[in-house]
Parts: structure tokens; sequence; C-alpha cells
């Protein structure tokens, strides 16, 4: 990779920190649309890292997360370079929405396309202008309708991965195949790794998701050699091999019975949903022994509704 970095036709020197704005759209009343780009370059020369949120609109505590980085500037590198992107889908951000006005999921849209849909133009922005510049990323999400513990996912079978997985520390490590058209893939074949971190649940904030993705973030970029800054490990990291979702068998109200994060036991009573008048009511087990990794928190469910999220093949990290 060369030395130079342009980004929008703007080149970043060693040892400057920029915003650049990329145009994306143009709202029906004409108003531009641009996404910030923050970029912190080192004196000396090491790894390139992407850090990036918001790509699903709804999903605050990755900008939250980018956002104390940029406050505290913690993010700022002696060796290497760190690309901030804390809102992708702005779109999606101002309308509390996961999607684009189109309607599309933008982490289905990739490698996207110059002349495509807007997610598609959006997703070709990121690959032509971002991308290229970068060795290393990050893509911070949260849950739906569910909480979900902080978790890391990646593919075990690229060694490159699980290793920063590792270093990155977070309470769960996931093993989670390759999705078509997304980001995580499109990233991969590229030749470069993407790390897609989650915690928490859409439109709300999550403390602990918030501390746990700016302590990894800090964590990775030591393992980088970008920052001499170590934040402790609560404790290892849990290797997670597949997930199971249980979902609802009946309507009603639901009630859990554990937290996320919590080890359970197979056929361990977890949850219970009953009728709203005391007539009925309908426990559920544990299908498998595991980990709560993502848990519903709106107590109205419908049948097939996904509830829990149990991580099942563990065994714990060497780090």
């Amino acid at each position: 990779m060369s030395d130079k970095v342009i980004i929008n036709g703007q080149e970043i020197l060693p040892g400057q920190n920029v915003q650049i704005n990329l145009n994306v759209a143009k709202l029906p009343t004409h108003t531009m649309i641009d996404l910030p780009v923050f970029v912190f370059r080192g004196k000396k020369k090491g790894p390139r890292l992407l850090i990036m949120a918001g790509i699903h609109g709804d999903e605050l505590n990755g900008v939250e997360t980018i956002r104390r980085l940029i406050v505290n500037k913690s993010i700022i590198p002696n060796r290497g370079m760190v690309v901030a992107v804390p809102i992708v889908n702005v779109y999606g951000f101002l309308n509390n929405s996961r999607y684009l006005p189109d309607g599309r999921d933008l982490n289905r849209s990739f490698p996207g396309s110059k002349t495509g849909s807007l997610a598609s133009r959006v997703a070709h922005t990121m690959m032509s202008e971002i991308l290229p510049v970068i060795d290393y990323g990050v893509d911070l999400h949260t849950g739906g309708a569910n909480d979900n513990y902080p978790q890391l996912r990646c593919t075990f079978d690229v060694p490159d991965n699980l290793n920063l997985a590792r270093a990155f520390a977070p309470p769960f490590i996931i093993n989670s195949k390759l999705r078509d058209d997304s980001l995580r893939k499109a990233v991969h074949e590229m030749g470069k790794t993407m790390l897609v971190f989650e915690g928490g649940e859409a439109l709300r904030f999550d403390e602990l998701a918030i501390k746990e993705g700016m302590n990894g973030i800090r964590r990775l970029m030591k393992y980088l050699k970008m920052t001499t800054s170590n934040p402790r490990k609560l404790k290892k990291p849990v290797e997670i091999q597949s997930t199971a979702w249980i979902r609802a068998r009946n309507s009603g109200i639901y009630r859990a019975f554990v937290e996320y994060g919590d080890k359970v036991k197979k056929n361990q009573i977890i949850a219970s949903i009953t009728d709203p008048f005391g007539e009925t009511e309908y426990k559920i087990k544990s299908g498998a022994e595991g980990y709560i990794i993502g848990l519903r928190s709106l107590p109205i469910v419908n049948r097939g509704d996904a509830l829990i999220n149990i991580g099942v093949g563990s065994i714990d990290a060497e780090v």
C-alpha cells in the first residue's frame, strides 16, 4: 500500500488530523447530505484502522462510542492512521430508522454501484473512498428489538480475524459466517479484515456496550502497536462456536428470568409467556447449555418472535 493517503481528492499527511465531508446525495429539497469522515494520522508509519458506526441509522451506541474516543483523544495514534466514520447511514440516523429512504439495508448493499439504488451508491462511496486506504476495520452495531450483550463477530477459520478479535477482548467472541452483500464480506474479498462489534439495542444508549466498545478499540490499537494505551480486561473472552434463537411458541406477555451475559443449563426455565388475565402460563426452557448473548426487552410478543439468543459450543479463549 502506498504511503500516500488520499480521500475525496484530499491528501492527509503524517501528523495531520482532518475532517473530510464526503457528499453522498441530496435531499429532494436539494439540501446536501455529507458523510463526515475524521482522519487521525500518526507521524510514524503503521497500520491503518477504520472505526465506523451507524450503518443502521437506529443503532446509536457505536455513534456515542466513536464520539467519546474523539473527545478524549484516545483515538489519535502514535503510529499508523485511524479513520473514524461515526454515522455511515446519515438518512437513517435522521429518521430513527435502520434503513435508507429506498427501504434497503445498507449492510446488504455492498460492494454497491455508482448508478444503483441510494443504498448501493452510499456503499459504493465507502468502497471507493474509504476502504482502499485502510488495513483493518471495526464496524459497531447494536441489536434491534433485542438487547445484545457486548460481543464481537468474526470468522474463526480466518486466523487474522480471530487474532484481532482476541486482541479486542470483548466478553464474547462469536463465530459468524460471511454474509453475501455485507460490508464484512466485501472487505474480506479485498484481502482485509473487518470485525463486527455489537452491544445494546436500537435507539437506546447502553453504558456497558459503549465502554466495552471503547476499551476494545483501544486494546486493538495497542495490539497493532498504534498506541501505548492498554485498558485492563475484565475477564477472558468466551468464544462461541454457534448461536441459537429461542422463539415464542405462543403469543402473550413475555417475562425473562435471566439477564444477558448469564450462563444457563440445558432445560433450565429461563422465561415465560402468559396471557394478560392470569389464566395461562407457558414456561420456556433453554434447549442447550450456553450463554445468554441476546435478550428481548419488549414484553408483548407474537408467536414466532425471537426472544432469547443463546451462544453454544463455547470455550475460553487463549489470550
